[in-house]
């Protein structure tokens, strides 16, 4: 069989979705196919593939609609316009992405899956819970992330001999932020790998490097759980910002500047983390699976 998609990019995270009507087998074999589509020689390539499909107003998803996305998570609230699942390129499935949210809120408005053609708030439903992104009129979408989670605090972590301190943040999903003097100093790929899979983390961890340059600006590289080291990480950038303001680095807001670009990131006491950025189309195309 083959399906159609399109590949979207926020700052270089970059993703499969598949086009209206499309669906994938959630049978034998699903990660595995899951793992081709985004295998960068052999496939589309890409971080993670989305599944989209619309839901009917009272919770429930509507059968044969966008994305094939199989059993619904339970529980689905009323007024969610739409369930949105992500696997990333091992065949997990994750939680939370943001940087997937943004190109999904561009992705409903450019097929026209909206109630309306001047909707530009939706509300979709993740693993994780709600998040709401709001296109805006330059072209960026920002996204209401929720707010910040208890994890595990302030905890030490250890790879190749060198010991770090690692702020924990829940953006649904977890992080661990380690801040540091020089981020050019930094082995991403090779203590990445190592502090992923410690073991105070069972679910294994997004793990992020953070430099903070000035009050309003943090340099931040990441390795996404699942994913490797990738160009950004939008729910890595709101955990950085809000590990930096628990430690009294930033204040209200900052632009994280990620390997693919800036997202800017905005969380008041006792509010949700707002998160802006662009999100792009780079093509349509068809493949086999």
């Amino acid at each position: 069989m083959s399906i159609k998609f399109s590949k979207w990019t926020g700052l270089g995270n970059d993703f499969v979705l598949l086009e209206p009507g499309e669906s994938l087998d959630f049978g034998s074999g699903f990660e595995q196919r899951i793992i081709k589509l985004c295998d960068r020689r052999f496939g589309i390539g890409a971080d993670g593939v989305v599944l989209v499909t619309p839901m009917d107003g009272e919770g429930c998803l509507v059968l044969n609609g966008v994305g094939g996305a199989g059993p619904a998570s339970k529980a689905v609230a009323n007024g969610v316009d739409f369930e949105m699942r992500i696997f990333n390129a091992d065949g997990s499935e994750a939680a939370m992405c943001g940087n997937a949210t943004r190109c999904v809120a561009k992705f409903i408005r450019s097929r026209g899956l909206a109630k309306s053609e001047d909707t530009k708030v939706f509300n979709l439903h993740t693993k994780s819970g709600l998040v709401r992104p709001t296109l805006l009129d330059d072209g960026r979408v920002c996204v209401d992330m929720g707010h910040p989670r208890t994890f595990l605090g302030s905890i030490k972590l250890t790879a190749d001999c060198y010991d770090f301190t690692a702020e924990t943040v829940s953006m649904g999903n977890p992080h661990a932020v380690i801040f540091v003097d020089d981020i050019e100093k930094i082995q991403l790929e090779k203590w990445g790998s190592i502090l992923e899979v410690d073991r105070q983390f069972p679910d294994r961890c997004n793990i992020e490097f953070a430099q903070v340059i000035s009050p309003t600006q943090i340099r931040m590289r990441v390795w996404e759980r699942g994913c490797g080291v990738t160009m950004a990480c939008g729910t890595g950038s709101c955990a950085t910002l809000v590990a930096a303001q628990r430690t009294g680095r930033v204040g209200v807001e900052a632009d994280v500047v990620l390997d693919g670009g800036v997202l800017h990131i905005k969380h008041e006491e006792d509010g949700p983390v707002l998160m802006t950025g662009p999100a792009e189309e780079v093509f349509k195309g068809e493949i086999s699976i």
